[in-house]
């Protein structure tokens, strides 16, 4: 592994003591750093293992999560070769995107794939940020 490729690692960090599920956490941050660019397209990510030892994670964890980010169209998998970067027009990589963006994104897309309602979902947040309010 390349200096540079071992720095980049290191932007992926996992909060072990956050209430946010661990693949959650790996899956945010891996998308964050492909949309603002960190990752840019064609780069070779990390395998499978590799991430897994550096971070100190389950294989399988960081397994999921490069399935959900390539079913997103995020990434690429070549058997044999390596999970790279898509094409930018899969995703949106201007990079204006924030974190929060992102994790309000990926919490709608969840909520719809649950099959909630948009309704519902706009109801749940206004009642949750009422309450973080009080």
């Amino acid at each position: 592994m390349s200096v540079s490729e071992e720095g980049k690692i290191s932007l992926i960090t996992i909060n072990q003591d956050s209430g946010m599920p661990i693949w959650l956490q790996l899956r945010h941050r891996l998308v964050y750093l492909i949309e603002s660019g960190t990752f840019v397209e064609g780069e070779r990510l990390p395998t499978v293992r590799e991430l897994s030892v550096k971070l100190g994670i389950n294989y399988n964890t960081v397994s999921k999560v490069y399935q959900d980010i390539e079913r997103d169209g995020y990434i690429n998998s070549l058997r044999g070769r390596g999970t790279f970067v898509a094409p930018s027009h899969d995703y949106d990589s201007s990079g204006s995107r924030d974190e929060a963006e992102i994790l309000t994104d990926d919490y709608i897309r969840k909520c719809l794939e649950l099959g909630v309602p948009a309704p519902r979902i706009v109801s749940l947040l206004k009642r949750r940020l009422d309450e973080f309010d009080k």
